[in-house]
């Protein structure tokens, strides 16, 4: 089976974000980037249903020539082949990411039986591109997966419930989306990284159809890092009666 896993290029999780002085963008000068976590283990499940079924397992993402760095960590995690949609760096919404994406599945040589995506990015946490993407190429698609497997044709996905997990079975091809401990992603050895750097990448360009849109971005805002007072209500049961208090307070103002 053929399987292809979309991420995208974020600034490392837990990183101090830093703005340019005109507050349009973020200033990368000593900022590094990643992959979300929740899209590490979408390429572990792609590697691994095909060690399991045979076929390929392709990563793809979307963004400047600098995304072939996580498309590299890819291929070192055992994936077979990268793609690149290569932008000029502009930031592209959720619908424009989803469109460029289902046309380069539409005009790619293989056709793939299973679409992986993270249930959503580490940076915008929109949750759309790949529900968008299942929508435009007129796929089923199951979100928030916590269990996949594959059998005669039919991928078996679970999603956890309070309680329990939701099973669904939605026949071949499908897009799911996967969340953060599904599996554990593999480590990926120096050799396979050395390997990894002379694999060949697909570098496309977007459809020009599909584009970043046309909105007017404001600014950006990074979030406030001041540290916040806390204020001890009291100890034991004798802090109820002010504990009560804050709360009508609280209450009121809303």
């Amino acid at each position: 089976m053929d399987v292809l896993t979309c991420i995208k290029r974020v600034p490392d999780t837990g990183s101090k974000i830093v703005l340019t002085e005109d507050r349009q963008s973020i200033d990368a000068s000593n900022l590094g980037f990643t992959m979300s976590p929740h899209e590490e283990c979408a390429i572990e499940a792609a590697v691994q249903l095909v060690e399991a079924h045979g076929g390929t397992a392709r990563v793809l993402t979307l963004g400047p020539p600098a995304a072939d760095e996580q498309l590299r960590t890819g291929l070192a995690m055992t994936a077979d082949e990268a793609t690149l949609l290569e932008t000029d760096g502009a930031e592209w919404g959720p619908r424009a990411t989803a469109n460029a994406i289902a046309d380069a599945v539409r005009a790619a040589e293989e056709e793939f039986d299973l679409l992986l995506f993270g249930n959503e990015s580490a940076d915008a946490a929109n949750y759309q591109v790949g529900i968008r993407v299942a929508e435009r190429l007129g796929l089923p698609v199951v979100a928030g997966i916590k269990s996949l497997e594959v059998e005669d044709g039919t991928a078996i996905a679970g999603r956890e419930v309070s309680g329990g997990e939701e099973i669904y079975e939605v026949d071949l091809p499908a897009v799911v989306t996967v969340k953060e401990g599904i599996n554990e992603p593999r480590y990926a050895s120096m050799r396979a990284k050395m390997s990894a750097r002379r694999q060949e990448v697909d570098r496309r360009e977007p459809d020009a159809e599909s584009g970043p849109g046309t909105f007017e971005k404001l600014r950006l805002e990074a979030p406030s890092d001041e540290d916040s007072a806390a204020e001890v209500l009291g100890e034991g049961p004798e802090a109820v009666p002010r504990i009560i208090e804050v709360l009508e307070e609280e209450v009121e103002v809303v």
